[in-house]
């Protein structure tokens, strides 16, 4: 998982070979599975990519988990296939749990397209899980979600005919960052307004400086050197991969406005940075920019 900063969504989707959505064997559709490490990648990952699955943290000893997942259940059920519920087992996979940082159970997320969303801890009443769920649905259908069922290629992109988009995508595809960003960077000296190639490099580069950091030893540089421009970067760095971006965006906006001459604009030049990784229509961009501007001015 790579939180806010998808490269998938950064090239054409792939089309599965027959929908993930259904079973291998052609059988009825089934709302509700079981999910282990064992069996995530083609539970939640590959079934994501044609219909939003909802992953539901849980434990047997968990009372709060006794209360959500019954209505969980049922609303998959009622769902028709318009979502698919995965059930996780926190004592028995452990590091599906670290991985999703799950600090409490029941813990809920969706998968969307690669992408994990979180969804709410605890249990919530069945009209506000409702409402989450026609949430899920609605930004499935803005990602381009087929559905289940969906014959294959129904909905896929037509593939890109530039031999440098080619290649990126290929990269991306067997997860080399570094040749999708040459391949990204070739496109963008054509054609320097191709705004897919700007946000794809930027999210390149934002993994090349993450790749190998520990976030134990990143969380600990920062808070031991509040001010050092270089470590509130790479600290809000790791804040973006992980899917917090709004905390990525204040550490460097609060540094920037206690911060003056050289650092500030060092400060200043790393939070653009961040700010290139985003969709330029993502609302917490427009706000951050705001911020910004004030602090500056």
């Amino acid at each position: 998982m790579s939180g806010a900063v998808d490269l998938s969504a950064l090239r054409n989707r792939a089309t599965p070979a027959a929908s993930p959505a259904a079973p291998a064997d052609g059988g009825a559709l089934v709302p509700v599975i079981d999910v282990t490490e064992a069996n995530f990648e083609a539970e939640v990952i590959v079934r994501s990519q044609q219909v939003p699955v909802v992953v539901d943290f849980w434990a047997e000893w968990c009372g709060p988990c006794k209360q959500l997942s019954p209505i969980l259940e049922r609303l998959a059920v009622d769902a028709d296939g318009a979502w698919i519920l995965a059930k996780i087992d926190v004592d028995a996979n452990q590091r599906l749990a670290a991985a999703f940082q799950v600090q409490s159970i029941p813990t809920i997320y969706a998968v969307i397209a690669g992408q994990p969303v979180p969804l709410f801890q605890g249990a919530v009443p069945e009209q506000q899980v409702r409402q989450v769920m026609d949430e899920v649905l609605r930004v499935a259908a803005e990602n381009g979600l087929s559905g289940p069922g969906a014959p294959a290629g129904l909905d896929a992109e037509p593939a890109p005919s530039d031999p440098d988009m080619l290649r990126a995508q290929e990269a991306i595809q067997r997860g080399d960052v570094d040749a999708a960003l040459a391949a990204y960077n070739a496109l963008l000296e054509r054609n320097p307004n191709d705004a897919q190639a700007k946000l794809a490099v930027a999210r390149c580069e934002l993994l090349q400086r993450t790749r190998g950091a520990n976030e134990d030893d990143v969380r600990r540089a920062a808070a031991a050197a509040p001010d050092d421009v270089d470590a509130q970067a790479s600290l809000a760095d790791l804040e973006m991969v992980l899917g917090h971006v709004d905390d990525a965006l204040r550490t460097m906006l609060d540094l920037v406005r206690r911060s003056s001459g050289p650092d500030r604009d060092n400060a200043r030049t790393k939070l653009l940075a961040l700010f290139e990784s985003l969709d330029p229509e993502d609302p917490r961009l427009v706000k951050a920019r705001r911020d910004l501007a004030s602090a500056l001015f």
